[in-house]
């Protein structure tokens, strides 16, 4: 299987921790150049040098911007002219009830989990389709398919990221480039695991005691994603795992696609 992905040059939106760092790393250790994303020159420096650090490679550097607005992109764009990989993974998220969600909260959803990567598709995706080669992946999720009552603005820009990632799929297709959507389920990254934090000091009246990831995950799951098939959270590195081989040569057959990564809770057999 080849998953080499020596000489390739990569750009991962929002990589400075979670599952954009977990995808830079695994990028990166398949031999790409892996360009880092973030909001502030600190946080994408600190990122690049504790990636570098980790995997002992060279091959990371910075590409500050916030992409989920016009200038911002158009900065990253500036400094880095061309990838041959694209990794849109700028996202947020918040869980607050429907008749509480104002139009600002709506609009800055959208502009950040759905236009960041628009904005970037729009600007990259033809120099793959002129050098004959590329990939385009768009970090979807599981809320996607099954709305999450919790947060229906999140779910809402999760299904707008499948379809306009199925759109440039068909836009490009006999090019050579691919365009992929990955559906995490809940993944353990460093915001969730500071939020089970918070909930287990809540419930022991914050005595500040260890808390046991794992376990607060698996009664998370339990009680939120009851139809998961493996009962747990999902790791950063599992859902990179994933991602990693939709960028790579070995996956040059699949695009179009919709490829979960959530531990079964979507229960659809297609």
């Amino acid at each position: 299987m080849n998953l080499d992905l020596s000489g390739k040059r990569a750009l991962v939106s929002g990589s400075t921790s979670g599952i954009g760092y977990a995808i830079a790393k695994a990028l990166g250790e398949l031999g790409a150049n892996v360009a880092i994303n973030g909001r502030t020159q600190d946080r994408v420096r600190d990122a690049v040098d504790r990636l570098k650090r980790e995997t002992g490679r060279a091959g990371f550097i910075g590409a500050p911007g916030d992409v989920a607005s016009p200038d911002g992109a158009a900065r990253v764009v500036a400094g880095l002219p061309d990838v041959d990989i694209l990794v849109n993974n700028t996202g947020i998220f918040e869980p607050k009830p429907f008749f509480e969600i104002p139009d600002e909260d709506w609009q800055r959803f959208f502009e950040t989990n759905v236009m960041s990567g628009v904005r970037l598709a729009r600007a990259y995706t033809p120099g793959m389709v002129a050098r004959g080669w590329g990939r385009v992946v768009f970090i979807s999720s599981e809320s996607g398919v099954n709305i999450p009552v919790e947060m229906v603005h999140y779910g809402m820009t999760k299904t707008a990221q499948l379809a306009v990632a199925r759109g440039l799929a068909e836009t490009v297709s006999g090019s050579g480039v691919t365009v992929n959507s990955v559906l995490p389920g809940p993944t353990l990254s460093e915001g969730v695991a500071d939020f089970m934090k918070s909930m287990a000091q809540g419930q022991d009246g914050g005595t500040g005691g260890a808390v046991d990831l794992d376990a607060a995950g698996r009664a998370f799951v339990a009680e939120h994603r009851p139809t998961s098939l493996i009962g747990r959270l999902a790791t950063v590195e599992e859902v990179a795992s994933m991602v990693a081989y939709i960028c790579s040569p070995a996956a040059s057959a699949t695009s179009g696609a919709a490829l979960r990564v959530d531990g079964g809770v979507v229960r659809s057999i297609v």
